[in-house]
């Protein structure tokens, strides 16, 4: 029996092959996209899967205060608290503490910059799930100048000798010992390190002792192990509890309150984006927005297939009345459509598994994972591929099964006309639903473009167009003012730079020095507060075309400068001064120094818009050494970075020469909402396709329907232009609706989105009607298509008895 189902299913198919075609394709493009989509989603939802302590381990996060407003979130926060937690409370296993920094890292000839090192305690291994390959499993951070290094970072250094014991140089002045190798972190970990040295390296003397008690040092990462059994509601109780006998009456007096919060350590990746992050970390709301993708566009090629599966039940009404007159009994019929569906899915699925291979390599560029063909090697690639065929088979092919089997034979062999009242009903909800998603993806799509351009393309408030940045030396002595100037000026004499200037920080990362406790001279404590602090040098303001509200900028000619200080805009509004002009000439009491405003900057754009304006102070520090701005002609771009190459090497030996375009730099910023625009298009594009393409059928089958009444009316006198309306005007009807409901959705869906940038579009009336126009546009041209051949075809050929 199951064999003549097989042979059954087959002639059905072939029979109707452009059906079949558009079935199969349908299918294999929705598996297939669905499929990449899920394999992206899986990837950004298995971060710390690696790790099993990952359920148990949590962040503490901290949230400092002004004057009961919050100021500032740190992901990297206060030093002491995991430890006075792991001290205080037998809930936490253990913890770890961590802090970067970086160097050149040298073996004899061997040098490089390193910039994933961290000073950690020993406990850091098991928070984070990392495996020593070889050496001290239990003691490689305890001693000072010892450090564990990653397989690569071994690999490097000592090529296939063992590296355990030996000493590497840190900056060339401070040998430091491999006491451990530990496995290379996982892409998929929110944390990534390839050195790790002992914390006590860093925490001796006053230092150590003041780094288990204070609670005002910031940019140092906690981590707890709670023990099992133990909730973080509960605990979080207890950290409050604590910071409040701990610190509590200090803070009063100083007016400066902070918390402290748990991050569950699988949830930092999609949901964390605050000061200090070790990693630029994903958007949960994106990954599901793309997962809802991934369930339409595979649901829409269902739908494809019970619309035109139940559209043509009309035509196999015969078929099934003389099968129930020869004994076949409903379950047999119904196993005999199922058994169709079976080999649609089937076919589908091999070509989407052809489709997803071919793909694959481009799709994974796209999304800058880490994905290979390796994918089909995985489980759960081969569950997702089950599960979308068994559940495509039964879901698309019962209901067809059940309308087709459940025809009376009486009526079916008198050529009595069959009308489906409940199926016609069945496929406008469907067509409706199909559209809706169309729309409301398109609309989601062009707000994505929208939103994404007019962040690019919005005026900075900061010129960072022809600079080149060079990250400053690691390694310097007491000559580095010398040399700084001397580098300086020789690169000022090319013609190509117009200036070089200094600074502790620019424009395309968030600013990391955070101060606290400012206040205007003379004013309690308790009227400080915390402010980002980037330090210039001479020309900086100037350079960068940075504008000047009130007062000047610093200039050489003045004297004692550096006792001077700037503020921004919305650092004046902070402070409590009415305008700009107000805040000149006030003296600001800076941690133990006294400053004199002389001027205030107009706000701009230090990072993304997504963030809103930052409430900066501008120190004058013109031996900076993190970052040198070049400014030079976008002409001879090269010429400046080998004459920048060559007297860097010149002036600051044994430093790596390392350096970046500004704008390509701020332009990263946007690196991850351009990608999920992309993917976004592609997929919402895909469904419009598919959904297309279950229209194209579904019109060619109702037309094929109503070729004799086309033909009559033909003779009659009809115009084709009249039959094209005629039978157009249905589905369009289907597709206005479908517009009408799926814009007030839409809307919603983007204004929840947009909410999350400072600096947003609005919703204008062109980015709900132009996507309902152009849907529109596509269905009138895939009707047409169909509906223009039948209304050309000559009527005699459709009125001759068969």
């Amino acid at each position: 029996m199951f064999k003549n189902y097989i042979k059954i299913a087959f002639r059905s198919l072939l029979k109707n092959r452009v059906f079949s075609f558009i079935n199969i394709t349908g299918l294999a493009l929705g598996i297939s996209a669905s499929l990449l989509i899920m394999q992206y989603v899986n990837y950004e939802l298995s971060y710390e899967d690696f790790n099993e302590n990952a359920s148990n381990v949590y962040r503490i996060k901290t949230n400092r205060y002004n004057q009961g407003e919050l100021s500032t979130e740190w992901a990297s926060g206060v030093v002491s608290i995991g430890h006075l937690l792991n001290e205080a409370y037998p809930e936490v296993q253990r913890y770890a503490r961590l802090t970067s920094t970086s160097g050149v890292i040298s073996k004899g000839d061997i040098e490089f910059m390193e910039r994933s090192i961290y000073f950690a305690n020993q406990d850091a291994f098991k928070i984070f799930g990392t495996q020593i390959t070889d050496g001290d499993t239990e003691n490689a951070l305890t001693e000072p100048n010892t450090i564990a290094i990653s397989e690569s970072v071994a690999k490097k250094y000592f090529g296939d000798t063992n590296p355990i014991g030996e000493t590497l140089m840190y900056n060339r002045d401070r040998p430091v010992q491999v006491t451990a190798v530990f496995k290379d972190v996982p892409d998929n970990s929110h944390f990534k390190f390839d050195i790790l040295a002992s914390w006590s390296t860093v925490a001796q003397g006053d230092f150590a002792a003041d780094a288990n008690r204070v609670w005002y040092w910031d940019g140092y990462f906690n981590y707890i192990e709670l023990a099992e059994g133990t909730t973080p509601e509960a605990f979080q109780v207890k950290i409050d509890e604590f910071v409040e006998s701990q610190w509590g009456e200090e803070m009063r007096n100083v007016d400066t309150w902070m918390d402290f919060e748990l991050q569950p350590m699988a949830d930092i990746h999609l949901y964390s984006n605050f000061i200090g992050e070790a990693e630029v970390n994903g958007d949960g709301d994106s990954v599901y927005a793309l997962l809802v993708i991934s369930f339409f566009i595979v649901l829409i090629a269902w739908v494809n297939y019970i619309n035109l599966a139940t559209a043509k039940s009309m035509e196999r009404a015969r078929e099934v009345g003389l099968r129930k007159v020869l004994g076949s009994q409903k379950g047999q019929l119904i196993r005999q459509f199922l058994t169709e569906s079976f080999l649609v899915n089937l076919f589908a699925v091999i070509l989407a598994f052809l489709i997803v291979a071919l793909v694959l390599p481009g799709f994974a560029n796209l999304t800058d994972q880490p994905m290979s063909m390796a994918l089909f090697a995985q489980q759960g690639f081969w569950f997702g591929l089950g599960v979308l065929f068994f559940v495509g088979t039964f879901l698309s092919g019962l209901y067809p099964a059940f309308v087709l089997s459940s025809f009376k034979p009486i009526d079916t062999l008198k050529g009595a006309k069959l009308t489906s009242g409940g199926g016609g009903l069945l496929r406008k909800g469907l067509v409706i639903f199909q559209f809706m998603a169309s729309v409301g993806l398109i609309i989601g799509t062009y707000t994505v473009y929208e939103q994404i351009s007019f962040m690019r393309n919005q005026e900075l408030g900061v010129d960072i167009d022809r600079t080149m940045v060079i990250n400053g030396p690691s390694v310097t002595d007491s000559t580095y003012s010398e040399k700084l100037t001397a580098f300086t000026e020789v690169m000022k004499t090319d013609a190509n730079v117009e200036n070089v200037v200094v600074s502790t920080g620019v424009p395309g990362r968030g600013v990391g020095w955070n101060a606290g406790g400012i206040r205007k001279e003379g004013a309690p404590d308790s009227e400080g507060k915390q402010y980002r602090v980037l330090g210039l040098g001479y020309e900086f303001v100037e350079t960068f075309d940075m504008e000047v509200i009130a007062g000047r900028s610093f200039n050489k000619e003045y004297g004692d400068e550096e006792a001077k200080i700037l503020f921004s805009r919305a650092a004046t509004k902070d402070f409590g001064f009415a305008n700009p002009e107000e805040a000149l000439g006030e003296r600001i009491f800076f941690w133990g120094q006294v400053y004199t405003i002389i001027g205030v900057l107009e706000d701009y754009h230090h990072t993304s818009l997504k963030e809103n304006f930052d409430k900066l102070i501008f120190r004058l520090i013109p031996n900076a050494n993190n970052f040198y701005s070049i400014k030079y002609n976008a002409a001879n771009t090269q010429q400046v970075v080998q004459m920048a190459q060559e007297k860097w090497g010149q002036f600051f030996p044994g430093n790596p020469f390392e350096y970046f375009f500004l704008e390509d730099r701020f332009e990263e910023q946007y690196e991850a909402d351009k990608q999920f625009g992309s993917v976004f298009t592609i997929f919402s594009g895909l469904t419009i396709f598919v959904a297309c393409l279950g229209l194209f059928g579904l019109a060619a089958f109702m037309t094929s329907k109503r070729i004799k009444e086309i033909g009559v009316r033909k003779v009659l006198g009809a115009s084709i232009p009249s039959i094209l309306k005629l039978l157009s005007t249905d589905f369009l009807k289907l597709i206005m609706v479908s517009i009408v409901l799926a814009i007030p959705i839409a809307f919603y869906g983007m204004e929840q989105w947009l909410n999350g940038f400072a600096f947003r579009i609005d919703l204008y009336w062109y980015i709900f009607a132009l996507p309902a126009l152009l849907v529109l546009f596509i269905a009138i041209a895939t009707v047409s298509f169909q509906t223009a051949r039948a209304a050309k075809a000559n009527p005699v050929d459709s009125l001759r008895y068969e």
